[in-house]
């Protein structure tokens, strides 16, 4: 799920005259200049950069009653930004926030309450927050709102409001509800299936910056999913989306490397990056570092640490890991040899 807060998708452009004007306001107590003045100061807009500057700020509109004040207040609080980190007092502003009726607090809020951050976990509060932020018209609410139904995430699961609400996200710009919207067509969940949409929508995605999409739309050109198929694009948008941290998109471009596909062949760089994916906490990507160990792939072969990866990776559930764990297990490999385990792994 995702987290924003006021202003994070706007384009601003403020000269020192205006920010001249929004400190003036702001020192008179006017709250919407504060929130403005903070944002100028967390982002550099007008001034020099100052992050304690910018909570300060956020603070005085917050206390003034702002709602979007308080919103910003708690993603501060929330990601550590100009003070010190503290999951209670966000949880506090995002609720005041969401309670005053702004819809991006609504969504963070349920975010939290989703997520156990600064709160106890409750999934049926965190979908009936998505759900007033949807309904209130905020594109990340509608698409955290389509992940509750489509996984059954505080309410019961139904794939076709799932896919309406991944939909209105995607059609109002949110990069994600594109990509979850992508993720629809290519299944065939709760629509037709069809992989040529699913291509657009994840084109829509990548190029907005969405590391999962970029990720997604390699898939796409790799193998041949609702475009033609071209291993060089597959391996640049990899590699957009590892760059991006994405661990998913490391764990491909690692594969790319590991067989050439898309790029020259360096065994070296794809255990590279199967290693971030799987230090990430990526099944897939520690299922694949296994192999390197292994197999010496990229590195020195080392079966104590090939077994210990596929045991990430099969605890995570990935059924690869599984497979290749209870190879170890059959062939002594970093490991003492144990058929029977061997046997339960493959029931």
């Amino acid at each position: 799920m995702e987290n924003i807060y006021y202003n994070e998708n706007e384009t601003i452009n403020i000269k020192e005259d205006e920010f001249s004007q929004y400190l003036k306001s702001a020192k008179r107590g006017d709250s919407d200049a504060q929130l403005d003045l903070g944002y100028c100061y967390e982002k550099g807009f007008g001034t020099i950069k100052d992050e304690g500057k910018a909570f300060q700020w956020y603070l005085k509109s917050a206390e003034g009653g702002n709602c979007k004040g308080q919103l910003n207040l708690g993603y501060c609080y929330e990601k550590g930004i100009g003070t010190i980190k503290d999951e209670g007092k966000a949880f506090q502003w995002y609720l005041k926030s969401a309670e005053g009726g702004n819809h991006i607090g609504q969504s963070n809020l349920g975010n939290c309450y989703q997520y156990g951050i600064g709160t106890i976990k409750d999934e049926g509060k965190a979908f009936q927050w998505y759900l007033k932020s949807a309904e209130g018209g905020n594109h990340t609410g509608q698409n955290n709102l389509g992940k509750c139904y489509d996984e059954g995430i505080g309410t019961i699961k139904d794939e076709g409001k799932a896919f309406q609400w991944y939909l209105k996200s995607a059609e109002g710009g949110n990069h994600m509800g594109q990509n979850n919207l992508g993720y629809c067509y290519n299944e065939g969940i709760g629509t037709i299936k069809d992989e040529g949409k699913a291509f657009q929508w994840y084109l829509k995605s990548a190029e907005g910056g969405n590391h999962i999409g970029q990720s997604d739309l390699g898939n796409c050109y790799r193998d041949e999913i609702g475009t033609i198929k071209d291993e060089g694009k597959a391996f640049q948008w990899y590699m957009k989306s590892a760059e991006g941290g994405n661990h998913m998109g490391q764990s491909n471009l690692g594969y790319c490397y590991e067989k050439g596909i898309g790029t020259i062949k360096d065994e070296g760089k794809a255990f590279h990056w199967y290693l971030k994916s799987a230090e990430g906490g990526n099944h897939i990507g520690q299922s694949n570092l296994g192999s390197c160990y292994r197999d010496g792939t990229g590195t020195i072969k080392d079966g104590g640490k090939a077994f210990q990866w596929y045991l990430k990776s099969a605890e995570g559930g990935n059924c690869k890991g599984q497979l290749n764990l209870g190879y170890c297990y059959e062939n002594g490999i970093g490991t003492i040899h144990q058929e029977i385990i061997f046997f339960i792994v493959f029931m």
